[in-house]
C-alpha cells in the first residue's frame, strides 16, 4: 500500500458548513465501502478553494476509482515518498 495526496479544486471550501462537510466525510466513506480492494481515507486538509486528502491506496488508479465512485473531482494525485518532520533536524523546534 502507499500513500498519496489527492488535490482537489473546490471552489468555496473554507465556506462549506458542517453538513456539508459531514456529507463530503459520508461520501468519501461511502465510496470506499463500494472499492474491492484496500483503501484507507487518512484525512482531509481544507483550503480557501481547495481540499487537499490523504489516502492510502494500492495505486493512483485505485484513488480514480474512489473519485468516479463518490463523484468528486480529482486534479493532481502525488504518490508521498518520504516524510519529514521536526524530529528529522534533531532539534526541538
Amino acid at each position: 500500500m502507499k500513500k498519496f495526496v489527492v488535490e482537489r479544486n473546490f471552489p468555496g471550501a473554507a465556506n462549506l458548513s458542517p453538513e456539508e462537510l459531514e456529507t463530503i466525510s459520508r461520501t468519501f466513506c461511502e465510496a470506499i465501502g463500494k472499492l474491492k480492494k484496500p483503501h484507507h481515507w487518512v484525512k482531509s486538509f481544507i483550503t480557501e478553494d481547495k481540499i487537499y486528502c490523504i489516502h492510502i491506496a494500492e495505486s493512483r488508479e485505485a484513488i480514480l476509482e474512489h473519485a468516479k465512485l463518490g463523484k468528486v473531482p480529482v486534479n493532481t494525485i502525488s504518490e508521498v515518498k518520504t516524510i519529514i518532520d521536526p524530529a528529522n533536524s534533531n532539534l526541538l523546534c
